[in-house]
């Protein structure tokens, strides 16, 4: 999703400029200056490190150390970025871009802004002037205002001020999206008619529909409009343009968040051809492990299966105690093939996306719950890894096997923990010795390994919503964390780990899943919160996730866990698909590719068949065509539609559980502060984990101050303090079920106990906190604003 625009961020040269200047270093060293630094790593396009530097200036021996400071001296002036071991101009686009256009310019020409771009990092999104390529000049294939493209992007040179920093050579219009309000309709005695908009960011922002432009709507009808008139005075007026269905139906909740966010949930007619006339998988060109009893581990709910594991002691005499792990994934790629109907429409997809009350799959049923769903006692085609570990839990080796399989029993996360645990069934009976220890035993090795790589351990429980059969709430559980969760979880990074070796190895080109580390901007934050606990993070040097581990290991139990597990979270990136590898921060891993659900995410399918390719394993694999290029452009559309997904989920539930409070108003709930701005405070709530907003202007008479550093809304007359992480009390005053948006009202006073940190923010928190006075106020302004998978174990969005 495309972000505003701010003011304020300053072009390479001014940066340059207002860069501190570097202390001299002896000329005789051979350094390259700054200006020649800046000028090479621009030239690169984001594809350099320090290596490459040290390289093309022919830098060794000491001079590394020196080279090393003069980019930390430029990465610390905002002069060039950091992704991975990789640097890039600051502000630099890679040469694909998923892109908005946003408008023109005064001259005609499209403008647009990359669709993912983080502000806080690199501050305001660069314009991308929007170039056509004369066989794109016709009807349907050229972009328009609020279109997302593909664009190949490359620097402007010498542009004027204002005008757009990069020029964008349209490889694709992936959606073309004319204006148009999304609302429920509401019908008036006259035959007219309301429109309530279903995003929180319009809600309360009605808009009248004539009688003559309802287009038969009825009341309760979730509508698609176009505003036709917005004067100065009085509520704009808009037309019926499409009638989407009914708000009173079971699944018309995730029906909104698929319209709102343009998810495609109808399969193409030829799409659906292909899936119906696909033929069950022959033994043709594969090894049989019909009898090897790998079992599929899933939720009890669950309708496909694209996961099978099976573990058994290494018999080997150089590997006593060792464990021979073997994961099964669905052979989805014998069913797709590269440019089919299946294959376009399962790369718009990008995957499947998850609401609380449907499945939108990526793949027709026909493939994704029949011919490629591991089904127990059925044959199915797979792709599996074999996996070699010591007794502590190092892999020794692995390999690859294109397989006919059987899985010998499906089985739900509970039910096999109970089998471990002492309380078998009929189905785990049978296999609890030779199957379901071998596989504990093999997890408890794994899980040593785990420990001492010490991936980010974050401690955020997740909740999840149990439905009415109408489709209404029920309640709101947190599942219990078991460790057949974790098994299965940590099998599954093995075989991806082992999918990326085995790609670089056989220098085949891939989709990577990366995650870079935090920004030096955002770490700065996260120091200056931690200040004021009397906590602290290496300020320089290697970071790792073992930094934030032992953070989270020092707060954990206490009143500040959750902030801080909270805020770790934050100040974290966001992971991606890329065809370049700059590794997985959170799960301290060097190369990492998603490699185990192609059922539901297409960045594993690419990775399916790039091992079939290396390998020789059959002739669906990845076509010659492919490249890096061209994968970085698949990277950047399925990172998007990743995004796409994960706030389509998001705002379900939002939706789903305003619903459930809406006929709670007036009632109190305890939760915590989730977020601070200058307009007032978020608050989750403890049982249902909803989100609702507090004016600052509800909070009293008192002038509130924003510490952005700390977190808090400070009274400047009484001291009464709310800070993030912050135990309160809320009453519900209103509920907007529609939008999803809840708005409160603060019970709890701010002059509770809190923490108080050494540092100047704690010490003058408690100076006010003396001096606070028993009277409560008023802020003079009131502002505004609105409140801000379930899947599998396995499929969190590591």
């Amino acid at each position: 999703m495309a972000r505003p625009a701010r003011k304020g961020p300053p072009d390479l040269a001014r940066r340059i400029k207002s860069a501190p200047p570097a202390p001299a270093r002896p000329a005789s060293r051979g350094l390259p200056s700054r200006e020649q630094l800046i000028a090479f790593i621009a030239e690169q396009g984001g594809k350099v490190g320090k290596r490459e530097i040290a390289r093309a200036f022919h830098i060794s021996g000491a001079d590394r150390v020196e080279l090393k400071r003069a980019l930390h001296e430029l990465q610390e002036a905002g002069v060039v970025d950091r992704r991975g071991k990789k640097l890039g101009r600051a502000g630099h686009l890679p040469s694909v871009v998923l892109a908005d256009v946003t408008g023109r310019d005064d001259d005609g020409e499209l403008i647009a802004q990359p669709a993912e771009w983080d502000e806080d990092e690199h501050g305001a999104a660069p314009r991308i002037l929007v170039i056509v390529p004369s066989r794109g000049r016709q009807p349907g294939l050229t972009p328009g205002v609020g279109d997302r493209i593909l664009v190949r992007a490359e620097p402007t040179e010498d542009p004027e001020p204002g005008d757009p920093s990069h020029q964008g050579r349209v490889i694709k219009i992936l959606s073309k999206q004319s204006a148009r309000v999304l609302g429920v309709f509401r019908a008036l005695p006259d035959g007219s008619g309301r429109l309530v908009p279903v995003t929180k960011r319009e809600a309360g922002k009605e808009l009248t529909i004539p009688a003559d432009a309802t287009d038969g709507a009825r009341d309760g009808d979730l509508i698609a409009a176009d505003i036709v008139k917005q004067g100065r005075y009085g509520l704009p007026s808009a037309r019926v343009r499409e009638k989407l269905g009914s708000i009173t139906s079971e699944k018309a909740v995730s029906l909104i968040a698929i319209h709102a966010h343009a998810i495609p949930h109808v399969f193409s007619r030829d799409a659906l051809a292909e899936a119906e006339a696909a033929t069950a998988a022959t033994l043709k060109g594969r090894e049989d492990w019909r009898t090897l009893p790998l079992v599929t581990i899933d939720p009890v709910d669950a309708k496909d299966h694209d996961d099978a594991v099976h573990a058994e002691p290494d018999l080997a005499p150089d590997n006593l105690g060792g464990h021979v792990v073997t994961v099964a994934i669905a052979d989805v790629a014998s069913y797709v093939r590269p440019g089919s109907a299946l294959d376009r429409e399962a790369l718009d997809r990008g995957n499947s996306v998850y609401f609380p009350d449907r499945v939108v799959p990526m793949l027709p049923e026909r493939i994704s719950n029949d011919l490629c769903s591991l089904k127990e006692a059925e044959n199915r085609p797979a792709l599996a890894v074999r996996m070699v570990f010591s007794k502590d839990g190092r892999k020794l080796r692995h390999s690859f096997h294109r397989v006919m399989m059987k899985s010998a029993a499906k089985l739900a996360y509970a039910q096999a923990q109970a089998a471990i645990d002492g309380a078998p069934d009929d189905a785990t009976g049978p296999l609890l010795e030779p199957v379901l220890k071998p596989l504990w035993d093999a997890y408890a090795a794994l899980k040593t390994a785990r420990d001492a790589r010490g991936p980010l351990d974050l401690d955020l429980p997740e909740r999840k919503l149990v439905l009415k059969p109408d489709g209404s709430v029920d309640r709101v559980i947190v599942p219990t964390r078991l460790d057949a969760h974790r098994l299965i979880e940590e099998f599954m990074i093995q075989a991806n780990v082992a999918a990326a070796e085995t790609l670089e190895a056989k220098r085949t080109p891939l989709v990577y899943r990366v995650h870079d580390a935090p920004s030096i901007e955002k770490l700065e934050a996260l120091r200056e919160l931690l200040a004021t606990l009397d906590l602290e993070i290496a300020k320089s040097g290697n970071l790792r996730p073992a930094h934030f581990n032992r953070i989270l290991e020092r707060v954990a139990g206490s009143d500040n866990a959750s902030l801080v597990n909270e805020v770790v979270l934050r100040t974290q990136a966001q992971a991606e698909y890329a065809s370049e590898n700059y590794g997985h921060f959170g799960l301290n891993l060097r190369r990492y590719a998603h490699f185990t659900s192609p059922i539901r995410r297409y960045a594993d399918l690419i990775v399916h068949r790039a091992l079939i390719r290396a390998l020789d394993l059959g002739a669906d694999g990845l076509p010659d065509g492919a490249t890096p290029q061209s994968l970085g452009e698949i990277g950047a559309r399925i990172s998007a539609a990743e995004r796409r997904a994960m706030a389509a989920e998001r705002e379900t539930v939002d939706r789903l559980i305003a619903h459930f409070l809406a006929d709670q108003v007036g009632a109190s709930f305890s939760g915590r502060i989730a977020g601070v701005t200058r307009s007032g405070l978020f608050v989750k709530l403890d049982d249902t984990g909803a989100d609702g907003f507090v004016p600052i202007g509800s909070l009293g008479k008192d002038y509130f101050v924003h510490d952005e550093g700390a977190r808090s809304l400070t009274g400047s007359a009484t001291g009464e303090s709310f800070r993030l992480g912050d135990q309160v009390r809320v009453k519900l005053v209103e509920a907007a079920p529609v939008a999803g948006a809840l708005r409160f009202e603060m019970l709890s006073d701010g002059r509770q106990e809190k923490p108080v940190g050494r540092g100047k923010r704690g010490l003058r928190r408690a100076s006010a906190a003396a001096g606070a006075s028993k009277s409560r106020g008023r802020s003079p302004t009131s502002r505004a604003a609105g409140p801000k998978k379930p899947g599998k174990g396995k499929g969190r969005r590591s």
